[in-house]
């Protein structure tokens, strides 16, 4: 599904103002242009896209955005596909550029495809990329540390925790205990909970990749 409420205009307003701290120069329409195509393309199939970008140049006729550049992070990413014998696929590395562009606003994210698809490669290419110019103290970026949990593989109560109406003791569930020691942490990192698989709560409400941060926040899709 595509969101068009109030948090996904915020997520775009967001990231125009990131774009116009960092040059003032820039035309405000190339920016607003930027934003909603950064902020939008990323989650669209194939057949949107092509219509969303015949938008973009209705509402834009004049404008033609280049593709953004990511600098000292293209360089790395492709420095950890090499390390892990993969090809520098063009397509991969767009990919895993809109991922990045999606998490500098977004707290939480989803990766869809089908099996084999990359999925998989491009968050943890994007992981060692970062830790990796974190380590050579290039400004903006941390270190990543990743947990990853299949919540299929166990029941709701050893993920989320529960309530034992016995003893009345809380006993937390491996994704609580994880959340409470991402929060307890003081080290300068990015902390990112991944589930390896969708997981279905009833309502059409679905959990997804997570991401920490300074504050931490959970996603709910409905």
């Amino acid at each position: 599904h595509y969101d068009y409420g109030l948090r996904n205009l915020k997520a775009v307003l967001n990231m125009a103002g990131s774009i116009k701290r960092a040059d003032p120069s820039i035309n405000e329409e190339l920016i607003l242009m930027r934003a909603l195509r950064d902020m939008n393309l990323p989650k669209f199939i194939k057949d949107d896209e092509r219509l969303f970008r015949l938008l973009l140049g209705d509402l834009f006729p004049s404008l033609e955005l280049p593709i953004s550049e990511i600098g000292d992070l293209h360089a790395a990413m492709e420095s950890e596909l090499k390390k892990s014998g993969l090809q520098f696929h063009p397509f991969l590395l767009f990919k895993i550029g809109q991922l990045h562009d999606s998490k500098l606003t977004r707290h939480c994210n989803m990766l869809v495809g089908s099996t084999l698809s990359g999925k998989s490669t491009a968050w943890k290419t994007l992981a060692k990329a970062k830790t990796s110019l974190a380590k050579e103290n290039i400004s903006d970026y941390t270190p990543v540390t990743s947990f990853v949990i299949n919540p299929k593989s166990i029941t709701l109560t050893e993920l989320y925790g529960a309530y034992d109406l016995a003893t009345f003791e809380w006993a937390d569930g491996i994704l609580s205990t994880i959340f409470k020691g991402c929060a307890e942490s003081d080290k300068n990192e990015e902390k990112w909970v991944l589930f390896g698989e969708s997981l279905w709560l009833g309502d059409n409400t679905i959990i997804y990749l997570v991401q920490t941060g300074p504050s931490m926040q959970c996603g709910l899709s409905q």
